[in-house]
């Protein structure tokens, strides 16, 4: 009887409770399905088309190919932005500008006098907001013509 009770006493302390092991699968299933899905957001752009707007918080946007991001920055390639040319030179008295406010030009980071890669590491923190641009779009279609024209 001693004998019995000390088999029944021991199967008690080494057998697992029942749905223990499913629940260790589950738990290491979801920490692995977690770290997944965080790496693939660091990784991708997540954007769906090839142009993208990036709109920082000076007012500056630049256009291009966001490569990566992640919580701390955003990767940019392929980088393109607006400049104004204002005419230097004043109208005549009584004779209207065409375009007082200027002309807006695309340009294509890379030819300034600094020298500067093709590629941007943004300060997630200055990021305003970032848009998918539509292949239709003007300054699609700018990106395109000026790439043809290389």
């Amino acid at each position: 009887m001693a004998n019995e009770a000390s088999e029944s006493s021991a199967k008690r302390r080494s057998g697992a409770r029942p749905g223990a092991g499913l629940l260790g699968v589950v738990v290491v299933v979801v920490i692995l399905a977690a770290g997944w899905l965080m790496m693939s957001q660091n990784s991708l752009s997540g954007f769906k088309k090839d142009y993208q707007a990036i709109f920082l918080t000076n007012g500056q946007v630049y256009f291009g190919q966001v490569a990566s991001q992640n919580n701390a920055e955003v990767v940019v390639s392929d980088i393109y932005y607006l400049q104004v040319t204002r005419p230097l030179q004043q109208t005549e008295e009584g004779q209207q500008q065409a375009n007082p406010q200027g002309e807006l030009s695309l340009v294509k980071l890379g030819n300034e006098l600094h020298g500067p890669t093709d590629s941007m590491f943004v300060n997630r923190d200055h990021v305003l907001f970032i848009e998918d641009l539509k292949d239709d779009s003007n300054v699609v279609q700018a990106i395109i013509n000026y790439k043809s024209g290389q």
